[in-house]
């Protein structure tokens, strides 16, 4: 059976730690039979290139999974390395957003919207461009679900900045953190969003496990972004996965 590489960014926040573990240990309870392990691209180890090549000297293949919610550097340039360094034996699955479900566990995280006008979807940022569109559909999608504007503000990177999206926003708002896991990104969005109501990150939830299972099944079946021919370009960090 084809190995899951499990790739997440990593953090120093000892709660954002337990939240990502947690994560792949109910993607292990979903499918009890597949072979998964976590790496990093930052911070933590093992690292994502060290990992791949301990999986990869004893299975046949493996899929590398990011467990980010955008597109971005990592998952275009770090992921689609390793796709590249053994091809035909690492398969580079796509982030998991941006995705209806991912939609969901928002909307679920939000709660009861009957005072709030318009939402502020705060997430990490990117300087990749691609990551910002990701971000953006993700907020059309979020838009139709709850019928109500909503308005992405980051934290870091490149696009309009959470200060100045909630400044501009006229109504009573809501703020819906789209970060996987608790940490120092979370902590800066409650520190920027003043007395505005914030939602908690998404993780843990396993909705997430299933969505990063079918990203792993989408790309053993052919059907997952081929990224190998988009990694060159260089752009800034993307920091979706934790904050």
């Amino acid at each position: 059976m084809t190995d899951l590489i499990a790739v997440a960014h990593g953090t120093a926040d000892p709660r954002g730690i337990d939240v990502v573990h947690e994560l792949v240990r109910e993607m292990a309870r979903q499918r009890p039979d597949l072979p998964i392990s976590l790496g990093f691209v930052d911070l933590l180890t093992p690292a994502l290139p060290s990992l791949v090549r301990r999986v990869i000297t004893d299975a046949e293949d493996a899929v590398v999974v990011p467990l980010l919610l955008s597109s971005g550097y990592h998952v275009y340039v770090d992921v689609a390395a390793e796709s590249r360094r053994y091809p035909g034996r690492v398969h580079a699955a796509a982030a998991l957003g941006p995705d209806p479900l991912l939609v969901e566990i928002l909307a679920d995280r939000l709660g009861d919207l009957s005072g709030v006008d318009q939402v502020v979807l705060a997430a990490a940022g990117s300087s990749d461009p691609r990551a910002l569109d990701d971000c953006d559909t993700t907020a059309k999608l979020f838009a139709q679900r709850i019928d109500r504007p909503v308005h992405v503000g980051y934290i870091s990177g490149a696009g309009d900045r959470l200060p100045a999206v909630l400044a501009r926003t006229r109504g009573r708002l809501a703020v819906a953190t789209y970060l996987l896991a608790p940490g120092f990104f979370n902590t800066l969005v409650h520190r920027q969003a003043g007395a505005h109501r914030v939602s908690l990150p998404l993780a843990p939830d396993p909705r997430l496990a299933t969505l990063a299972l079918r990203r792993y099944d989408a790309a053993l079946a052919g059907n997952g972004a081929c990224l190998s021919a988009r990694a060159g370009a260089s752009w800034g960090d993307e920091w979706q996965a934790v904050g």
